[in-house]
């Protein structure tokens, strides 16, 4: 009876050691970058100009790259918390890439531009839903918000073609972990 009860118990601490525990783990983000934007010629939706940000940055995930696909309307919007020229952001997605390879995977929810003509510079703000991504980020969950200062760089003969970005992304990020 001693070797069975012996047996037993060592069976359970093997499965208990031997299988991982999965379990979600809400982890808060400030990660800050800088970049640049350009138009492309893109067409997400009718009336609509698409733009391609590129930036780098570093925070609570480690160092990232970050490249995003944003539409914007052609057309401005009134708003009250824009003094300036507003420009509604239709949609857009993007992909973190960190230095272990991770990739983390976002869609824009809702986003605006507010354009200040006589200072010549705009300020970006949007809200972003994670989708999942790979490696540490496999099933990944959460919400970012990022707000950003664009300056123009290169001017063409139909507008800003070349924009600084510089900002932060500040939210939550779910993964899910093994222990």
């Amino acid at each position: 009876m001693a070797h069975r009860i012996k047996l037993i118990a060592a069976t359970t601490l093997t499965l208990s050691l031997g299988v991982a525990d999965i379990y979600a783990r809400e982890r808060p983000v400030r990660m800050t970058f800088s970049g640049s934007i350009v138009p492309t010629s893109i067409a997400v939706q009718a009336n609509t100009i698409t733009d391609e940000e590129l930036l780098e940055g570093h925070g609570a995930l480690g160092p990232f790259t970050f490249r995003k696909l944003r539409t914007d309307a052609l057309a401005p919007q009134p708003s009250s918390a824009c003094p300036g020229l507003n420009i509604p952001v239709v949609a857009g997605g993007g992909v973190f890439r960190f230095q272990d390879g991770s990739l983390l995977t976002v869609l824009i929810s809702e986003g605006g531009l507010c354009i200040n003509l006589a200072a010549m510079v705009g300020h970006l703000t949007e809200t972003y839903r994670i989708t999942g991504g790979t490696g540490r980020f496999s099933g990944a969950s959460g919400s970012l918000t990022s707000t950003a200062t664009l300056r123009p760089v290169l001017v063409g003969s139909g507008g800003v073609v070349l924009l600084t970005s510089t900002g932060r992304f500040d939210g939550a990020v779910e993964t899910r972990d093994e222990q």
